[in-house]
Formats: structure tokens, sequence, C-alpha cells
């Protein structure tokens, strides 16, 4: 939804799961080139810091060979779990990474696990889902800013852009120089009728170019977004008064085609009955 913006708003976590196919630079086995007074225990180390780091600058298909390469090497623990399952939610394998998310949420990387959750709901529109995982994510890892402004965006999607403030406001003042925190914050202060505020935040951080447009356009898309979501809610109830007086139409007639006819033939009134039902059912008209 921000092409252009980059990480200047959460979509680019929360919505987006690109995934780049970029595995030029890690061709080679990254321990391969460790130096041999190195320990093993340490080449482990260094091996997850290397899969973490492709991943986060997009090549998540390598790493899910480096995943397998080093699970051969040196078998598997909880954090080498939790990488594959962000490559895996990353290249489109939802189903295989919500699985191997949810053998993680308890443990060490239990707050990882629920921030997988999360977005994995949120991409897939479960807006419910994705708030109570990411609460779940910044309840176990309350300073991680990441999880903050994934929760404050998650309900500025689902609506409650009152609710979205505080982890919003958490994450810019605990990184005031992260520029997706700060375009987050300054998007719930536009849906919140504070322009003013937004334009203090936008000029503050010093976001770069483009960042005031893209901010209203995603704000626009959000008020829309809610304005869909409260017209779907509201249909039911508009259709429910039309339904009720075909209903005691009904009633009516099978009420008059229990009582004998004036001609003396009251056997045609069941089958007249059962005509009329057939066809209000399957036309959705009434008489």
């Amino acid at each position: 939804m921000l092409p252009r913006l980059g990480t200047v708003v959460l979509l680019a976590t929360l919505c987006a799961a690109c995934a780049s196919t970029r595995p030029a630079s890690y061709r080679q086995d990254p321990i391969a080139q460790a130096s041999p007074e190195v320990p093993p225990q340490e080449d482990r180390v260094l091996y997850l810091d290397l899969i973490a780091k492709m991943q986060k600058q997009g090549a998540f298909y390598a790493s899910l060979a480096h995943v397998d390469a080093y699970r051969q090497r040196y078998g598997d623990n909880p954090a080498l779990r939790r990488l594959h399952a962000d490559a895996l939610r990353e290249t489109g394998q939802r189903d295989a990474a919500l699985a191997a998310y949810t053998g993680l949420t308890t443990g060490p990387q239990a707050a990882a696990a629920w921030h997988g959750i999360g977005l994995i709901a949120a991409r897939s529109d479960d807006d419910a889902r994705a708030e109570t995982a990411l609460a779940r994510a910044v309840q176990l890892q309350p300073l991680n800013t990441d999880y903050l402004g994934d929760l404050g965006f998650a309900r500025l999607r689902a609506g409650h852009w009152d609710q979205a403030q505080a982890p919003l406001a958490m994450a810019a003042e605990l990184a005031p120089g992260n520029v997706k925190a700060n375009a987050n914050l300054a998007v719930w202060a536009l849906l919140s009728g504070q322009h003013g505020t937004a334009e203090r935040i936008i000029r503050d951080a010093r976001l770069p170019d483009g960042a005031r447009e893209e901010i209203q356009r995603l704000a626009q898309q959000l008020r829309q977004r809610a304005a869909s979501r409260t017209a779907a809610a509201a249909a039911p109830a508009r259709v429910a008064p039309a339904i009720a007086p075909a209903r005691e139409r009904s009633a009516r007639l099978a009420g008059d085609a229990n009582r004998p006819s004036a001609s003396g033939d009251a056997r045609l009134a069941p089958s007249m009955l059962e005509r009329f039902s057939a066809t209000d059912t399957a036309t959705g008209t009434t008489p």
C-alpha cells in the first residue's frame, strides 16, 4: 500500500508480505568462511545472526535454504524455528508458518511467535485475532517498538482509533528516530482529526520526502475501510424488517390452509401454500 515510502508505515510489515528473491549475496555457506579458531558454540550464534540479517535484507528464500543447512549442521532450537516461521510467512506459506508459530507460543520465542500469528491474521483481514495476538506479544515484551507499532496499526485497521493511540505513542517515544513509528503516529493523528498534530509529527521527525502524501493517502484508505465495515454491519438491520412481514403472511396462509374452504375442497390449500413458500424462498419476493 505504500510502495514509495518503504518502511515508513507498518503496512510494509503488516500487509505487504513481499518476499525478496535476492540471494546473490548468500551463495556461499557463511560458516564455511568462519575461522577454524572460532568455537562451535560461537559458530552457531554467528550463523543464526547471519540468517536473521538475510531476512532483514529481504532474502527470505535464501534464509530458508540456510535454515535447512543450519539444522543439518547443528540441529534444531527455538530461535531457528522462529526464523523458519518468519521465512515461511514472508514467502506466502502461511499455514505452515502458523503451525510453526503455534509450537513456539510458550518458551523463549513466545513473544515473537504471537507477533507472527498476529501478522498472519492481519494479512487475512482477521482484525480481532490480529489484535489479540499482537496484544499478547506486547504483554510479553512491552518495550519492543515493533510489536507496539504493529498492535497500534492493527487497531487502526480495525477502526479502533482511540485504542490505537497508546501503543503508537509508546513506540514513537521509545524510538524517537524511528521513521515507521512516527509515520504511524501521524496516521493516527489524521484519523483522529488532529491535523496540526500530524503536521508537527511529520516536521519534527523529519520524515522523508513524500511521506506527508503517503500518510494522508493511507489515512484515507483506513477511513474508507472503517466506513465499509460500518455499512456491512448495518446491512442486516435494514434487511430484517422486510423479512418479518413475509413470515407473518406465511403464517396467516398456513392458518387459512387448516380451515375448510368455502367450496368444501380444503385439499388444494396445502399444495398452494407449498408452491407459494417455495417460490417466495427461491426468489426472495413477497406476495
